[in-house]
């Protein structure tokens, strides 16, 4: 407590009633009697040896009432009570039939300070005779003066005091210099007749109450002279005769003063090791306690990443550090944390959170919210992709279609493909579609323009990947592993069925617009577009012998399969083709690239799965098991997933090629599936399932009594499903979150996020200029000699169309290929006996250096390499142009 303060003691205002023939109230309001101060320490007090010095005391112990004998009543209020809490409730004024409504605000308020009441209760006594009536004041200036008379001596109230008797009996000593009581009563005030009439009683009759209040400062002075076990043992004299409710008011000062926080107070490694040994339930509750518990068990990666671990939903291999850098990259754009707001949780707390949901809202969500809704007519669903909270489709309707997943609202239809379109990827507002019309096409979702349109492809354009910068390991030129991004601004890899990739810069928002040769002209064949004239064109890459079926791409890497049975790698910065991956017996349908392991997997229509090593081109892994055309890969952390014709799924380790678990359930053709570290979701006729991927068991049918799926996508709470019912398609959308899921973070497949920026701008004129430099180093080094456009215009047959475009093959290919036609494929196929001058490498115009690798043999069950059909027998073989017209002069 401070010693400036003064605690003082209220009186409440005294009423005097006298009845003769009209009732007089008279009211006296009287003014606070201070009270002696407390003493300040001699010496300063240490705030932790002394918590309680100046710790704020509850209302109830700065304010409470006391009642003196006769009935007086008063208000003890502490000195520490600010000015606006001392202001008293306006005593109600009123009488019979009346009541003051509102104070005069001009009324004076005169208060009667004690002494002066005491005065006044004199003269009453003194004064009193037949010619006053008792109780009544006399007013100044209208009672004449009496004569004096002569009063009898009264004996004036016995003084307050802490001293002596008037003390409550103590039995320690008053210590030296114990400050003087100051007295409140006046000198010997007269007094009135010794006549029993009067019966007025005086302001404040004393008690112990007031004497202990006036020497509290003695008590305390004794107290603080006390060591302290006489100070524990009078405390605790004083605490046993104390009924409980002292103690409760005791107890509900004493515990939030001496509790301490020791989260707050011990090192940041003592506090996570001490947190490590709670579960998620008490470290949620826990988070709930206050906001610095909060603030600290929010923002300790530590902690987070050993839960993620002892939880076993750690999956490693940079898939934490992505989306950590994702959710980074989210709040820099986004300008978090706000000022004044709580520290935002760590990354891993969000990742701990969003993958807790998903490997429980899954499967005990058993009626998840459902949304159906036609799309695309009767047309095939060829592409389906969940991104930024937009359901975007594609059909060989020619249309892309954008929804909502919330209401399956339309929210956008693209038009302007003139084929089925069968490749779609997106990054934030941009989407890139490739189609049978033979031209990619750049789209901007938030007004569905078409702002691009590429031409150079001579056939269907199958396959796409928008490549974006990240870190990577990268050997430079003089051989030392870097870590550098690559590449240095978003890039798109397109594979055709003319036997090609192209590599093209991806248009920022606001780019000049480019529209290839015949793009708005349905006459005009796109395929005859000089790609020397487009300034988003960057690489050719040529060297397959047949159709690009599949392609991959992160970083500088490339990974494209193709029909001719080879899987190709190549430096997409450079155009150079680092391996060709041979071993496939027939064509090649799917490819992944896991740049974490430096691994490709590839899968073919001879059954079998084959995992290469980048770094030397060997085949580390045949997974064989499949029976037939393994037409879909996919590739997460832990898991490596092969869907099949052959009706099974098959789950695999990459790092070892063991087969875990073989998912047989459906009756036909797997068309589609998706998979993470928890489950697997796969497509067949009639029925959609869910797996658990760490068992192998089936948890339940998502799906069933349909007549097929095209495809099916998810990603954190939702998951969407194209598929085809009573000869028309749907879409179907489940949300497996709950209301207070709105902070479920969905992982993409791969571990592709969207959120880093793509461009640095320091770097952008130099982009620029390199890009140049790479266009002219096109134009002079790369132009095909005369011998070889002699050779393209032998081997061009325009009449020859792709199977993608028939209908029929279509079809037959989405019902997924079924056994009797492989086979059919197969012996037509030995049949020839091609020459081993049909399988060549075709090195592309801007590659340095090439090397082809044959593998050597691993055994008896090792498959043959077998020679590819000549390109004239080939069914898919694309129609291709006389660029000669074209071609530029060469110095």
């Amino acid at each position: 407590m401070t010693s400036n303060p003064r605690p003082s003691l209220y009186l409440a205002p005294s009423v005097n009633t006298t009845t003769v023939v009209t009732t007089t109230t008279t009211t006296t309001t009287y003014a606070p009697i201070p009270l002696p101060p407390i003493p300040p320490p001699s010496s300063p007090k240490d705030p932790k040896l002394y918590p309680l010095l100046n710790a704020t005391l509850p209302r109830s112990l700065r304010e409470f009432p006391l009642i003196f004998p006769g009935g007086s009543r008063a208000t003890f209020r502490d000195g520490e009570l600010g000015e606006q809490e001392m202001q008293e409730e306006e005593s109600v004024v009123e009488g019979k039939g009346w009541r003051m409504v509102k104070r005069d605000e001009n009324e004076p308020r005169k208060e009667v300070g004690l002494a002066e009441a005491i005065e006044r209760y004199g003269r009453k006594r003194s004064y009193s005779n037949e010619n006053m009536m008792e109780g009544i004041e006399a007013i100044p200036g209208l009672v004449p003066n009496t004569p004096p008379r002569k009063k009898a001596k009264s004996h004036p109230p016995p003084p307050i005091n802490t001293m002596n008797t008037a003390a409550p009996p103590s039995p320690l000593p008053s210590p030296h210099g114990s400050p003087p009581p100051e007295s409140i009563w006046p000198s010997a005030p007269p007094s009135g007749h010794s006549s029993p009439q009067p019966q007025t009683q005086a302001p404040l009759q004393p008690d112990l109450s007031l004497t202990t209040l006036l020497a509290l400062p003695s008590l305390l002075s004794h107290f603080s002279s006390l060591p302290p076990p006489l100070q524990s043992h009078v405390l605790l004299t004083f605490l046993r005769h104390s009924p409980l409710s002292v103690l409760r008011t005791l107890h509900s000062v004493l515990t939030p003063t001496l509790a301490r926080d020791f989260l707050t107070l011990l090192p940041p490694e003592l506090v996570s090791l001490i947190l490590s040994f709670l579960p998620f339930p008490d470290l949620a509750r826990a988070s709930r306690v206050s906001k610095a518990w909060r603030a600290i068990i929010d923002s300790d990666p530590v902690l987070w990443r050993d839960l993620l671990k002892s939880t076993r939903i750690w999956f490693g291999h940079d898939s934490e550090t992505a989306f950590a850098e994702a959710i980074m990259a989210r709040r820099r754009r986004n300008g978090l944390p706000a000022p004044n707001s709580l520290p935002l949780p760590h990354p891993y707390k969000i990742l701990f959170k969003s993958r807790h949901l998903t490997r429980t809202r899954w499967v005990t969500n058993q009626e998840p919210k459902r949304l159906t809704f036609p799309a695309h007519g009767r047309s095939v669903v060829t592409c389906l992709i969940f991104s930024h909270g937009r359901i975007i489709s594609a059909s060989d309707d020619h249309s892309i279609h954008v929804y909502s997943p919330v209401t399956g609202t339309l929210i956008r239809s693209l038009e302007g493909h003139d084929g089925g379109v069968w490749a779609l990827a997106a990054t934030k507002n941009t989407l890139v579609s490739g189609s049978t019309d033979r031209t990619v096409r750049i789209w901007d979702l938030e007004t569905g323009r078409c702002t691009h349109v590429f031409g150079g492809h001579t056939s269907t354009v199958r396959c796409l990947a928008i490549v974006k910068p990240e870190l990577i390991d990268y050997e430079n030129e003089h051989g030392v592993i870097v870590r550098e991004k690559w590449p240095k601004r978003p890039l798109i890899v397109t594979g055709s069925r003319d036997h090609s990739l192209r590599v093209w810069t991806l248009p920022r928002p606001g780019d000049e617009e480019y529209r290839c040769y015949g793009a708005d002209d349905t006459e005009v064949d796109p395929s005859e577009e000089d790609v020397e004239d487009n300034p988003y064109h960057k690489l050719h890459l040529e060297g397959h012998d047949h159709a690009v079926r599949a392609l991959a791409a992160r970083g500088r890497t490339l990974v494209s399969g193709s029909y001719d049975c080879t899987v190709r790698i190549w430096d997409i910065i450079t155009g150079d083709c680092k391996w060709v991956l041979v071993g496939h017996t027939q064509k090649v349908y799917s490819v992944v690239l896991d740049i974490n392991r430096n691994l490709a997997c590839s899968g073919s229509m001879d059954g079998t799965v084959r995992v290469w090593n980048l770094s030397t081109g060997h085949c580390q892994h045949i997974l064989a098991g499949h029976t037939s055309l393994v037409g879909l890969l996919g590739l997460s952390p832990s898991y490596l997933v092969s869907a099949a014709a052959d009706s099974t799924l098959r789950v695999w380790d990459p790092d070892t090629g063991e087969l875990r678990h073989t998912l047989a359930a459906h009756s036909g053709a797997i068309t589609c599936f998706q998979h993470d570290e928890f489950k697997v979701l796969s497509g067949s006729d009639g029925t959609l399932k869910m797996w658990d991927i760490r068992d192998g068991t089936q948890v339940r049918d998502l799906l069933t009594g349909i007549v097929g799926v095209w495809q099916v996508v998810f990603e954190g709470r939702w998951c969407v499903a194209a598929s085809n019912r009573m000869d028309s398609t749907v879409l179907d959308v489940w949300d497996f979150g709950n209301d207070e899921d709105e902070d479920w973070e969905g992982e993409p497949p791969g571990g592709l996020y969207d959120e880093e920026s793509d461009y640095d701008d320091e770097e952008d004129d130099l982009d620029r200029a390199q890009a140049e430099v790479d266009a002219m180093d096109q134009d002079l080094d790369g132009m095909p000699s005369d011998a070889e456009f002699a050779d393209a215009d032998q081997d061009q047959d325009p009449g020859t169309t792709t199977d993608d475009d028939d209908p029929e093959v279509r079809s037959t290919a989405w019902r997924g290929a079924s056994t009797d036609a492989e086979e059919n494929v197969a012996r037509a196929s030995s049949s020839r006996e091609p020459s081993a001058g049909h399988y060549r490498n075709r090195p592309s115009v801007r590659t340095r250096s090439q090397r082809e690798l044959v593998p050597p043999s691993t055994g008896p069950s090792e498959p043959q390499l077998r020679m590819l059909p000549a390109l004239e027998e080939t069914p898919t073989r694309p129609r291709t142009r006389n660029v000669g017209h074209r071609r530029r002069w060469q110095p």
